[in-house]
């Protein structure tokens, strides 16, 4: 069976099923507690409470002559529970199934009740809850009363309202789980769409929903697509960079030839300043593929041996930090992005100062000079490739604006950021902030 025949059910199907499985199993349940909860009970302390007015009520009416109870009733009577006497039997009123679990509470409480013929029903049931009742005295005559508190109207409504609320909540939580176990392949999806900047290929498993499936293979044929346009321009790249340096290479050997010194001086700087512009431009486009591997590397060795290097090529640079502080990073690329910025230190500021330290789990690399520094709205553009700011131009300097975007990619991928600010004293300070791994 092929996949456009295979019986599935959607993304939106799939959530309304959901839903649709939730407020049902709510429903159901809520209207199973209400049932229970409109059962007319007596509330325990309640029951005890009327069991002990009906109590005393017949005891004192059993006690006094028959010409004394009309005002004895009366006595007996408050706004939330009325008593009247009748010298004659009372017309038996039928009395409701769902009152006799009310009457054993109350006869529970006072048992001497139980022959006293106890018989309860509702006046006006469902409206105000009001309670009626009968029993017999032992001259035959009865006692008649009628409580507006057996059965609380307010603290039943609040009742069924937390018992109707509770396993809502549970449902909705159980909804939700249920929705995010079918939205995960989006969340994968998404985190791999944040890696793809990163030169790092991950196929995806199709599964899920067959939107999330056409999603994921989508997703997945754009990096097929995407890796091999970078390849190609890699190795376009590549070939141009390989085709460019052998006539250098040739020039390079044909200056020897060349007699006048200036001249010669003059085509050799061309000369590497076309390598410089051939190499940054592989560096910077070429990085995305790169295949180096993360390692256990001593920057701090490595941030020295940079320094060492320029102040051997007769530099001013210093280093200030740990001897060895070791970090998990690409080193060549690290180095490459260091190398860098206090390059670009040296030649605009004559000078770098280069120093390491930790914190918060955090490495920082820093280059600062005393040079002019980048104007504030500036800062993020010179982030950018081929950006050169008027102040390089006017100094005659060389090159195609890469340096600062090379690290900041090289940052980038090694899960930090290159951050760039000008120094209260003045000059430039360009921090790699790296996570210690």
């Amino acid at each position: 069976m092929t996949e456009a025949m295979r019986p599935s059910i959607g993304l939106l199907g799939r959530v309304f099923a959901i839903l649709l499985l939730t407020i049902a199993i709510e429903f159901a349940v809520s209207t199973l507690l209400y049932e229970r909860a409109g059962q007319l009970r007596v509330r325990e302390d309640e029951a005890h409470r009327v069991a002990e007015h009906l109590a005393v009520a017949s005891r004192l009416m059993n006690a006094n002559p028959a010409d004394e109870r009309p005002e004895l009733a009366a006595r007996l009577s408050s706004e939330t529970f009325i008593v009247k006497w009748h010298p004659t039997r009372v017309p038996p009123v039928p009395m409701a199934a769902a009152l006799e679990e009310m009457r054993a509470q109350i006869v529970g409480w006072e048992p001497a009740l139980a022959h006293a013929k106890l018989r309860l029903h509702l006046k006006e049931p469902g409206r105000n809850g009001k309670v009626m009742g009968q029993l017999s005295l032992d001259d035959g005559s009865w006692l008649e009363f009628k409580s507006t508190q057996l059965v609380g109207p307010s603290a039943l409504r609040i009742n069924r309202f937390l018992l109707a609320l509770i396993p809502a909540v549970a449902l909705i939580l159980i909804g939700g789980l249920l929705i995010r176990r079918v939205l995960a392949p989006m969340r994968m999806l998404a985190r791999a769409a944040a890696r793809i900047g990163e030169g790092e290929r991950v196929v995806l498993p199709e599964m899920g929903v067959s939107e999330i499936r056409r999603v994921v293979r989508a997703f997945n044929e754009m990096q097929t697509r995407i890796h091999q346009l970078i390849n190609d321009r890699t190795e376009a790249l590549a070939s141009v960079g390989h085709d460019l340096r052998t006539p250098l290479a040739r020039m390079q050997l044909r200056t020897e030839a060349i007699s006048d010194a200036s001249v010669r001086r003059a085509i050799e700087k061309d000369v590497g300043e076309m390598e410089a512009m051939v190499a940054s431009l592989l560096a910077y486009y070429g990085g995305d593929s790169d295949p180096e591997k993360p390692v256990q590397t001593d920057i701090a060795v490595l941030a020295a041996t940079i320094v060492d290097d320029a102040s051997d090529m007769g530099d001013p640079a210093s280093y200030a930090g740990p001897d060895h502080f070791e970090v998990v990073v690409r080193p060549l690329a690290l180095k490459r992005a260091l190398s860098n910025l206090v390059e670009n230190a040296i030649k605009y500021a004559d000078g770098a100062q280069v120093s390491l330290r930790s914190e918060n789990g955090r490495v920082v690399l820093c280059v600062e000079d005393n040079g002019p520094g980048i104007p504030e709205s500036e800062l993020e553009h010179v982030l950018e490739p081929f950006v050169r700011l008027d102040l390089a131009r006017s100094r005659d300097t060389h090159g195609l604006g890469l340096g600062i975007p090379i690290a900041h990619r090289v940052a980038r991928r090694e899960g930090g950021m290159l951050r760039l600010s000008n120094r209260p004293t003045g000059g430039l300070r360009a921090e790699i902030d790296l996570p210690r791994r």
